[in-house]
């Protein structure tokens, strides 16, 4: 993990010295001071994103304005990526056409609309619906059950208390019987989300067999202890960390620590019960997925990996994991790792979606 982000780090220091070399070609002709304006106003931008992160426990993190400064930081990323690429495509089409000269407008135009329209996707989650066929019957012999399952909401100065607030209606109108969130609920820091009160949009939620979150990777970020504390008390969701529920009617809910935690439990001790009953796993980084199939795991939910946020992104996530996006069928056991209903950093969906998944579960056998 340190060579990637060693990796992550040299590319985007990297695309930032060759985007603003560039630059400064396509501006040679301009004034002395617009040059040097510009130049200051891009490796601001380039180094922003070490100060939104500095202070994200400040108490200037929680202001308004201050979300609008974290966009724009992380949405650097973004075009450094994009522009990077752009460059390169144009660049090397102008070794077969010396007269070619519009690269660096052609690509900052392009640029532009992508940002656009990811952000419009980004605005816009989409509800999937899945189907689950599980051969086991709950003691009550519920024939069906509809969850609704969420990851990677990210609360706090990136999703804000208004669009959290779009998110609750979103979840609300699906009539679930029960809400599950497989981590990363908080983003950076709790501190933002205490102050914009997110637990009054978060104790709307509504579902009668219960609300259930296991932690991500960013409620150790945020500080696991603070986040647990916040959840439990303050917002009616059920924090399960190597945790399992037993619902009224037998179905086992098993929420996992996140795999920031090397001493989490194995999976094998929390589900080493009746395994008749239906079983259900939140889990929220993507790994063993093997042992929820040996274990006789129902349903497998996860998040994490955004399905990359932005292409090509998108390949990399889906060769580091085994799973990257989407639903698998293994054995008897159902796999879904979702792309999120928010996402961290640059507020853009290229390539991806973000979603709300509904799952339809069947519920067959005999008891």
């Amino acid at each position: 993990m340190r060579i990637y982000f060693m990796l992550v780090l040299l590319a985007y220091v990297g695309g930032n010295i060759y985007v603003f070399v560039r630059g400064l070609q396509a501006i040679q002709h301009f004034p002395l001071i617009f040059k040097w304006l510009s130049g200051g106003l891009f490796w601001f931008s380039c180094l922003s994103i070490i100060l939104t992160f500095s202070l994200r426990n400040a108490e200037i993190a929680t202001t308004a304005w201050w979300h609008v400064f974290y966009e724009y930081s992380c949405s650097w990323l973004v075009i450094i990526l994009y522009m990077g690429l752009l460059l390169l495509f144009f660049d090397g089409f102008g070794l077969f056409n010396h007269s070619f000269r519009y690269g660096f407008v052609i690509s900052s135009a392009l640029t532009a609309g992508l940002l656009l329209y990811g952000h419009y996707r980004y605005q816009h989650p989409v509800v999937k619906t899945v189907d689950v066929n599980i051969d086991k019957l709950p003691t009550d012999h519920t024939q069906s059950l509809k969850a609704v399952a969420i990851s990677d909401v990210h609360l706090g100065t990136g999703t804000n208390k208004k669009r959290l607030q779009k998110y609750v209606r979103l979840i609300n109108a699906q009539n679930p019987d029960i809400i599950l969130i497989a981590g990363d609920l908080i983003d950076n820091s709790i501190a933002s989300v205490r102050y914009q009160r997110m637990e009054e949009e978060l104790r709307q939620l509504s579902a009668p067999l219960g609300i259930y979150m296991s932690p991500g990777n960013h409620e150790y970020i945020s500080g696991i202890d603070k986040s647990r504390e916040y959840i439990t008390s303050a917002t009616g969701i059920r924090f399960l960390c190597d945790t399992v529920v037993t619902l009224p009617n037998g179905i086992r809910i098993v929420g996992r620590d996140d795999a920031s935690n090397p001493s989490r439990k194995e999976l094998r001790a929390l589900t080493d019960a009746d395994r008749s009953l239906p079983v259900v796993v939140l889990d929220h980084q993507p790994y063993q997925l093997k042992q929820a199939e040996e274990e006789g795991v129902d349903l497998l939910f996860c998040g994490h990996t955004h399905h990359g946020q932005v292409w090509p992104m998108s390949w990399i996530t889906e060769q580091l994991f085994d799973i990257g996006y989407g639903f698998e069928k293994r054995g008897n056991t159902s796999i879904y790792v979702s792309s999120g209903l928010s996402l961290w950093g640059p507020p853009f969906r290229i390539g991806t979606k973000s979603e709300l998944i509904v799952f339809n579960i069947r519920f067959k056998g005999e008891r």
